[in-house]
């Protein structure tokens, strides 16, 4: 497929999201959104409407769509499902109930819309994530969205650690859970080690998620602590 069809294609789908977000949107600012002419846009809309979307234009607004029209739900990629999840985390540390009430709800309401695979996985996330705020305090890490992939997969995970001290060892790891208190933390079983570790995302040096999967560890964050702490 043409790089130019393929991204065409992404606009589309674009613009239906923009018909679920609000009532009435313009040319305008369609074209100024995705960085093309109103002609494109005109162009697009065209073959919404041939696709079978009823796109009503109200003179001198905009576009519209048909009243009870209803866009399949937007489909959530893995990643993007287990970003929302750890977002779900911070918000319940907020203080105001409302706010997270709502957040909640809005997150319930997403999560039934994903695929049911997706869906449990989210649902072992939630489970197994912990976040503790910490006022002032810097969390780097570029490697969460890969791990809580591989969690939720069961992969193994290969890395290059250095610790504390300074010293750089290769292992292989099972992630388990992350948490979070003055830092961002992955529990997983070290098959160096043969135990569960403390592993700082920020002190992997190298990461690589392994094709291969391992047994899960049937128990639940709590389970844990209460086994090893």
């Amino acid at each position: 497929m043409e790089y130019s069809e393929t991204n065409r294609l992404s606009r589309l789908t674009a613009i239906l999201i923009q018909f679920q977000t609000k009532r009435i949107i313009t040319a305008f600012e369609l074209s100024q959104k995705f960085q093309v002419s109103k002609r494109t846009i005109y162009r697009d809309i065209k073959s919404l409407e041939q696709a079978g979307v009823p796109i009503l234009t109200e003179e001198g607004k905009g576009y519209v769509l048909m009243d009870g029209y209803k866009i399949p739900p937007v489909m959530f990629t893995e990643k993007q499902a287990n970003a929302l999840i750890l977002a779900e985390q911070l918000v319940l540390k907020n203080k105001d109930a409302s706010f997270v009430k709502d957040y909640s709800e809005a997150i319930d309401k997403i999560k039934s819309i994903l695929k049911y695979s997706i869906k449990d996985k989210t649902n072992l996330l939630t489970d197994r994530t912990q976040y503790d705020e910490v006022v002032h305090q810097t969390r780097n890490s570029n490697n969460l969205s890969d791990l809580q992939n591989a969690l939720t997969n069961y992969n193994l995970v290969k890395i290059e650690y250095i610790n504390k001290e300074g010293i750089i060892t290769d292992r292989i790891i099972e992630p388990f859970a992350i948490i979070s208190t003055e830092n961002w933390y992955l529990i997983a079983w070290c098959r160096l080690r043969n135990e569960f570790r403390f592993f700082r995302p920020d002190r992997i040096q190298r990461i690589v998620v392994q094709p291969e999967s391992f047994e899960p560890h049937n128990m639940t964050l709590q389970e844990y602590f209460d086994k090893y702490h």
